[in-house]
């Protein structure tokens, strides 16, 4: 296929992505991450040296009552919100893999909840990585992904393929200084350890406390696994009116969004 044509049919995915509700769309070169994403799900994956990322943002009004996450109602509606962007996620991720099908390439679905390890909270593939490398945002202290329209109030989801499609650049972490997500985590999970794909998950974030905190609310007060702080505090989801409100100069370091 000529680059004319990529580039068409790269405009195409994005298209029909965001027709069916996407909000952020990318396309991730993945061989800086070849041997972290061949030792987490296999040597098989490298087959597929793109990755196209795709998320869904989260409804403000929901987000905005996790500081109340241990009550049923506040709980249970998140928890229905997250299932309802996960099926959302993975049929924009379908359509989009049947379209690189149709033209004659190869595609492997990742789905938008996917754990191998649930134990550790490990999955096959990292969504976060993918759109990290695609120049979505940027991995901050909470080990969520970090976009600048959105902050962490979004879902992810990736199609791998063996397309050559135009591929984004990573962009630079953002977070300067910001500990907000660190000390506001229940279970202090979080490290504050800055995003380095060179070092393992585990000296930035405690899955175990995360985990194990989400399944006592689980068990013993709400019925779902639901916190989200992390998601809540972070500023660059701030909204006021309902536009962004950046987090500006109280945060040193603070790179201001383009």
């Amino acid at each position: 296929m000529t680059p004319n044509n990529l580039s068409a049919l790269r405009n195409q995915l994005e298209r029909e992505a965001r027709n069916l509700g996407a909000r952020v769309f990318g396309v991730a070169d993945l061989a800086p991450a070849e041997s972290f994403i061949q030792n987490q799900g296999g040597g098989f994956l490298t087959h597929y040296p793109r990755a196209v990322s795709m998320g869904v943002s989260l409804q403000d009004g929901i987000v905005d009552q996790l500081p109340h996450h241990r009550e049923i109602t506040v709980a249970r509606t998140y928890d229905y919100l997250y299932d309802t962007v996960n099926a959302s996620l993975n049929r924009i991720a379908l359509r989009v893999s049947v379209i690189l099908n149709d033209a004659g390439f190869q595609t492997l679905l990742i789905p938008a909840s996917q754990t191998l390890d649930t134990e550790n909270g490990i999955g096959l593939f990292s969504h976060k990585l993918a759109a990290h490398l695609a120049g979505l945002g940027w991995i901050g202290p909470s080990c969520l992904l970090i976009t600048p329209e959105f902050g962490p109030r979004i879902r992810l989801i990736t199609v791998l393929t063996d397309a050559s499609l135009e591929t984004g650049k990573p962009l630079q972490n953002r977070c300067g200084d910001c500990r907000q997500c660190v000390d506001a985590c229940p279970p202090n999970a979080f490290s504050g350890r800055i995003f380095s794909p060179e070092e393992p998950r585990d000296v930035r974030f405690n899955v175990k406390r995360c985990m194990g905190y989400r399944a006592n609310l689980q068990k013993n007060v709400t019925g779902a696994r639901v916190c989200g702080m992390c998601v809540y505090v972070c500023p660059y989801g701030r909204k006021e009116n309902g536009r962004l409100v950046p987090p500006g100069k109280e945060i040193k370091g603070f790179v201001e969004p383009t």
